[in-house]
């Protein structure tokens, strides 16, 4: 479906009008190509907001406009906001940095364990994600359901929907992004303060920082709802409900906008510089902005240095994606917010076009480089399509539009490359090089992935899905024993353990965890066998060998299956797909 676009609510402050309609033809061909349904966006520089615009419409297919008001789910960039509120209390005396954090707590205690008999759970490790905590992130509670406390939620106790919360590496040691962490800190906040968590950050962070529209309360009140933007998921269908609830509020409980993250990142630069201090003065502004363990500071990611160091945050919740990076002593920055889960790189192309725009530190050396196309026959071009392993478990696809390479993700159209040399092409919005390697069958086997950062290899997994037809099943057995495995998996508890079939990686790391959606396959047509030895594809600790691709029967919409075996004929791994 296609959303009509239109700006809404403009405000450009020194500004050209050259730079205005770029940007403006940027995001709106970004937001139509990725079905994105709206966008909220607030630029800074000079520490001065001078563009805050609302783009698109509160949900898809709705007739309500997003302006510079509308409120969107923050996700994880809630987590830098807290960190303030808690630095706040730092700064006044009431909390100490690197002080055992259960000296403070009231009503829970982190519970003891051997990783931290000698090394303690601290403020300064909560914030820098190095406290050895589990629980990475939170799926939060359709509006229906119960809602937790967060003691529950730290316990792991019904109704909470997530594992208890405990330290099961030795504090310091290692950074491991914990929203758990960030929940221990909700806690301790509200102990040390005396206040509710949504209450002592209204007042100590929210307010001073002129962020009028942000709130954490967990539902929102009815009066704020309003104003909320609907969350939409990769496939684009909105959220149940319209968006989830978090009492997980300091890792994922932020209702703002763009504008008013904004506000918290000049804060944050005005508090360095000494120019106003109302939350942390400056000396604990650049502890913030230090990095504690690699590059993670006290509640931010930072990378570069000088006036060249920024501090960034990016967050998800159920239907909302958010991205926050601003300059610590250049006084530049932007926030992009949209109500869908977008896993293209359309928001890291956004900020680079903003960054050329504004001419932002790095801009140097990110001179957009415009490809020489060469012309290549469709035949050609389809070799290089199909389904590729960009990371470690994720997938990217490649497919052929209109003389032109098109990455894809969930299914939508992301990235335009162009051929410019053998085997060789060129991304038309960042400089991105790929080049495919071809075995002496003629068979693309990987892709080289060349950036300013990195040259990364990435090796092809299979054809495109939608290019594949089912034949004669060379081992139905086979089949048979992938189908019952799946029922397996799809019914959780301890059906998984049993299993000869399944590798003893991938049954730790699902473990009793019952993954519903799998029930719903009644059926499995096999579409393809792929040898894939060679190409260091590796699942669960076990590299994969072969992989399958099914057509999976009883699943509405239609849906795809990849099976991932190692070279003992054991499964791995699997992937629901649908290109």
């Amino acid at each position: 479906m296609r959303v009509q676009l239109i700006p809404l609510i403009v405000t450009l402050l020194f500004v050209s009008g050259t730079q205005a309609d770029e940007l403006d033809d940027i995001i709106k061909a970004e937001m139509t190509t990725r079905h994105i349904p709206g966008l909220s966006l607030a630029i800074i520089e000079n520490g001065r907001i001078i563009r805050a615009q609302g783009y698109g419409f509160t949900e898809k297919g709705g007739k309500m406009p997003v302006t510079t008001s509308t409120l969107f789910q923050a996700g994880s960039v809630s987590k830098p906001v807290a960190a303030l509120g808690a630095l706040h209390l730092v700064e006044q005396g009431k909390l100490a940095l690197d002080d055992d954090v259960n000296t403070r707590l009231l009503t829970w205690k982190v519970p003891d364990s051997a990783q931290s008999a000698e090394q303690k759970v601290t403020l300064r490790r909560l914030l820098s994600h190095s406290a050895g905590l589990t629980v990475h992130g939170f799926p939060g509670y359709p509006k229906n359901a119960p809602l937790p406390g967060v003691v529950q939620v730290l316990n792991g106790e019904k109704p909470a929907n997530t594992a208890p919360i405990r330290v099961d590496i030795v504090p310091g040691s290692k950074v491991r992004y914990s929203g758990g962490g960030y929940t221990v800190m909700q806690l301790l906040v509200a102990d040390v303060s005396a206040q509710a968590f949504p209450d002592y950050m209204r007042d100590a962070v929210l307010k001073p920082l002129g962020m009028n529209d942000s709130s954490y309360l967990q539902p929102p009140p009815a009066e704020r709802a309003r104003m909320n933007a609907s969350g939409h998921l990769a496939d684009r269908s909105m959220v149940v409900g319209r968006w989830h609830l978090y009492p997980e509020m300091a890792a994922a409980g932020l209702w703002t906008n763009a504008s008013d993250l904004a506000r918290f990142a000049i804060g944050v630069q005005q508090s360095l510089a000494g120019t106003s201090n109302p939350v942390i003065s400056a000396a604990l502004t650049e502890q913030m902005l230090t990095p504690q363990e690699e590059n993670v500071g006290l509640g931010v990611f930072l990378d570069g240095s000088g006036t060249a160091q920024r501090f960034s945050h990016g967050g998800r919740d159920e239907g909302f994606d958010t991205l926050l990076t601003a300059f610590g002593r250049a006084g530049q920055g932007a926030v992009i917010m949209i109500n869908a889960n977008d896993n293209s790189r359309m928001m890291s192309r956004l900020t680079a076009a903003i960054g050329r725009a504004y001419h932002w530190p790095e801009a140097d050396h990110d001179v957009l480089l415009k490809p020489s196309a060469i012309q290549i026959d469709a035949k050609a071009l389809m070799r290089y399509t199909g389904r590729y392993e960009l990371s470690n478990n994720t997938m990217g696809t490649f497919d052929a539009q209109n003389g032109q390479l098109r990455s894809m993700f969930d299914g939508l159209p992301d990235e335009t490359f162009v051929p410019v040399g053998a085997h060789r092409f060129q991304s038309t919005s960042r400089n991105c090089t790929l080049t495919f390697v071809v075995d002496a069958r003629g068979e693309v086997t990987q892709v080289i992935v060349t950036t300013k950062e990195q040259i990364k290899p990435a090796p092809r997994i299979v054809p495109l899905m939608r290019t594949l037809k089912a034949g004669r099943d060379p081992n139905p057995a086979r089949t048979w024993s992938v189908q019952v495995l799946l029922s397996k998996i799809a019914r959780g508890g301890s059906a998984l353990a049993t299993s000869d079939f399944a590798t003893a990686g991938f049954k730790t790391n699902i473990g009793a965890q019952a993954i519903g959606e799998l029930a719903k396959i009644k059926s499995l047509t096999l579409l393809h066998e792929q040898d894939v030895a060679g190409r260091e594809i590796e699942r669960h600790g076990s590299k994969v060998d072969t992989v399958l691709a099914f057509r999976a029967g009883g699943m509405k919409p239609a849906r795809k299956l990849l099976i991932y075996l190692t070279a003992d004929g054991l499964f791995t791994d699997f992937d629901l797909v649908d290109d």
